[in-house]
């Protein structure tokens, strides 16, 4: 198994990504600030800095690994655009550029869903970041959930039946099926593949693919 660096390693899926990737045989390098270093799950390895700072993240990163980037605004809303450029699109900036100054040979990005009636700001900045990712030359995984069901995000799980029906409609069935919910342990085993099968340019992991990657696992 490689080596794998993550970023947002302590938040809603990184802690439990870690322990899948460390689990399978990975060693895993987790970016995290100081005050978070007690978050990571045991038997990483631990750099203190900042996902925002291009410096740090050149830190964390060995010869010939993955890079899966996971920092995010939580609970994304209409009402966080700002937070979305000074934090999300921010920190896939930074990545590019230490990426550009390494040996990393695969990236793993998680984007959002598009295009989508709703949500500009946020698809806005996560198709900036999929660009500037591209961009480096890195072979690329992008995955593109709509949304993550799982703890403290159980909301649209009323929405559900309404799912069913429209992917029993021809007209409807391409998006409900593209702005399909997944849950936490779907995107987990589909983060989990995409480290395990770099592609050879971009790959697009789509909500289908999330689901039927989790499926094979």
């Amino acid at each position: 198994m490689g080596s794998v660096t993550v970023t947002g390693g302590t938040g809603y899926m990184g802690r439990s990504l870690i322990e899948r990737l460390i689990a399978a045989g990975h060693q895993v390098t987790a970016l995290a600030r100081a005050s978070s270093t007690g978050k990571v799950p045991k038997g990483a390895r631990i750099v203190e800095g900042s996902a925002l700072n291009a410096d740090d993240i050149a830190n964390a990163l060995t010869d010939g690994c993955t890079l899966v980037l996971l920092v995010g605004t939580p609970h994304p809303s209409p009402s966080k655009a700002q937070q979305f450029q000074e934090v999300d699109l921010a920190s896939v900036r930074a990545a590019a550029e230490a990426i550009k100054r390494s040996s990393v040979a695969h990236v793993v990005y998680v984007s959002v869903a598009h295009p989508a009636p709703v949500m500009a700001a946020y698809i806005a900045v996560r198709t900036e970041g999929e660009r500037l990712l591209r961009e480096t030359g890195v072979p690329l995984t992008v995955l593109r959930p709509w949304y993550v069901l799982g703890p403290g995000h159980w909301w649209p799980i009323a929405l559900i039946p309404f799912y069913k029906l429209f992917e029993q409609i021809p007209s409807k069935r391409d998006t409900a099926l593209r702005l399909g919910l997944v849950t936490h342990a779907q995107m987990v085993s589909a983060l989990a593949s995409a480290v395990d099968n770099a592609p050879a340019a971009t790959r697009v992991v789509d909500v289908p693919a999330i689901r039927a990657a989790s499926d094979r696992r």
